[in-house]
């Protein structure tokens, strides 16, 4: 049975946490994902769990502590921000390589310089092609829900997760959400058997070892094949998480994509602006709608593809911008997607939001109506626009 309640952000990623009850959780604070670890590190003081908590000296500290716990068969979960996930960046590999099931509590925030505690998602763009599972929250309720999917779907992939909410302005901004029960949350996730420990000295094991030409190919090759089994993975949990809450979670989201002849593709909060515009366009009958990815790493390029192609203009917004002269990673991950089909939808994309911009609805009306030109001339006049930035 649900319960109504009111939280943050951080809160809610701090409750899941509670509820998963992890063995160890090593972390080091900063902002704006400090209070998920503060609050969690409450409820291992008042004995409402039976994790280890480490407080260690830096993210990479906090990540390497993750990664021998979790080769010693430990459900082990950290959270980061920014410069500690940068910071965590050569870790992060290790731990896909070595099939490990972290999970990461992320909150987006910008990567210096300038020095920025306000969100953008180029941290996690930062990450994209580490192997990690990369799933994006629009609000508190989809971060708590998540974020419990995330423990589920990383020891079953065997590989690691992190699950993102928009620095402040979901972090900490507070929403009414639904909590499941304890006992709901620990049943669905259940116990965790890893595969292989270091601790077993019956069977003693080398992790990490040294591998020139004559393996280190076949065991990137055999990673990458348990990145592309992922996704089938993820959708049954994602389905059998939306049985237990009554919360419907796919791949992503189609928000009044039926018969929309223009769309907009986004991550994270910015979904939410887009509904209002939305649904104001579709009062004055102008058929818009949404595209909103959840799980962004792997990508769901096949079935973007499907979706995209049946909508003659397309925006995509990026919250990062990828310095490649060729837009953000979103904008050339759909391009690629959709690069092969005969009949593909005119692309053009918006970096906003950076450092924590403000995205108004008078942002998202100006998207549609460059997409409403484009409809109208049938040309693109510029593909890659700098949405709500001084010029």
């Amino acid at each position: 049975m649900s319960k109504i309640v009111a939280k943050t952000g951080n809160e809610s990623m701090a409750e899941a946490m509670r509820q998963i009850n992890p063995d160890v959780v090593a972390a080091y604070p900063i902002t704006p994902s400090t209070e998920i670890v503060q609050i969690f590190s409450s409820y291992v003081a008042d004995g409402l769990v039976d994790t280890e908590f480490l407080a260690v000296e830096s993210e990479h500290s906090a990540m390497s502590a993750c990664i021998g716990s979790a080769a010693t068969g430990a459900r082990t979960m950290t959270c980061t921000a920014s410069q500690g996930l940068a910071l965590m960046w050569e870790m992060l590999y290790i731990a896909t390589g070595l099939r490990l099931p972290i999970v990461i509590a992320g909150v987006n925030r910008a990567l210096s310089a300038p020095i920025n505690i306000h969100c953008d998602h180029s941290d996690t763009m930062g990450i994209r092609d580490s192997g990690w599972i990369q799933i994006y929250s629009e609000n508190a309720q989809e971060g708590y829900d998540n974020l419990i999917q995330a423990v589920k779907i990383a020891e079953e992939c065997c590989l690691p997760a992190i699950v993102t909410t928009d620095g402040f302005i979901i972090s900490h901004g507070m929403e009414s959400m639904k909590l499941l029960e304890d006992k709901e949350v620990q049943d669905f996730i259940g116990d965790y058997k890893a595969p292989y420990t270091l601790i077993n000295p019956q069977k003693p094991i080398t992790v990490g070892a040294l591998d020139f030409t004559d393996y280190y190919f076949e065991h990137r090759r055999s990673t990458a094949e348990a990145v592309l089994q992922a996704k089938d993975k993820i959708i049954k949990v994602s389905q059998e998480y939306s049985h237990l809450s009554q919360r419907k979670y796919e791949l992503f989201e189609e928000y009044r994509l039926d018969d929309a002849q223009m769309a907009i593709v986004v991550l994270g909060s910015t979904a939410g602006t887009a509904k209002v515009v939305i649904d104001e366009l579709r009062s004055k009958g102008i058929k818009a709608g949404l595209l909103k990815i959840r799980v962004y790493r792997p990508f769901p390029a096949e079935e973007l593809a499907i979706v995209l192609s049946k909508i003659p203009a397309v925006a995509i917004l990026d919250r990062a911008d990828s310095l490649s002269t060729m837009g953000g990673p979103v904008f050339i991950d759909i391009k690629s997607a959709l690069y092969n089909l005969e009949k593909r939808s005119k692309l053009i994309n918006y970096i906003y939001g950076l450092g924590g911009r403000d995205t108004t609805l008078h942002h998202i009306r100006e998207v549609y109506q460059d997409l409403q030109n484009i409809l109208d001339t049938g040309k693109i006049a510029q593909s890659i626009k700098y949405l709500g930035v001084r010029e």
